[in-house]
């Protein structure tokens, strides 16, 4: 598929929903458009992290920015990209409910993007965002 390629909201949830962990996860493309993404993560009682407090483990919040940041791009060239560098910020905690997450592209580039992601709870709260830079140089 080249990054000029118009795909469908199910397309693309089929890219992202292509890898194993992200079917775990239980992702759904709410929305896309040109460098932005929106998807559902359906919680999980494995997400748990302190069973006295049921909040979920920052490594899954971790892992929502990445993909919500790697998918605005993805999206838009029409395949997953390699994550370079990511850095996640915490900024509360994440009680058990599906998330929402929504990524957008900063820049474009060539070889080198960089895109940012927000993670909310189903009460609108920001739990964690973060920003990463993808490898979008073509694939060999």
């Amino acid at each position: 598929m080249s990054g000029n390629a118009k795909l469908t909201l199910e397309q693309v949830q089929a890219l992202v929903t292509r890898a194993p962990f992200h079917q775990w996860l239980g992702l759904k493309v709410i929305s896309f458009a040109e460098g932005e993404i929106e998807i559902r993560a359906t919680w999980r009682e494995e997400w748990v992290v302190n069973p006295d407090r049921r909040y979920t483990h920052g490594g899954i919040l971790g892992a929502l920015v990445d993909l919500a940041a790697d998918w605005a791009i993805g999206a838009t060239l029409g395949r997953g990209v390699p994550t370079v560098d990511m850095r996640v910020d915490y900024h509360r905690a994440a009680m058990p409910g599906d998330l929402v997450c929504k990524g957008k592209v900063v820049r474009m580039g060539g070889t080198l993007s960089t895109a940012e992601a927000f993670i909310h709870d189903l009460d609108g709260k920001l739990c964690a965002s973060g920003r990463g830079v993808y490898m979008t140089a073509p694939p060999k």
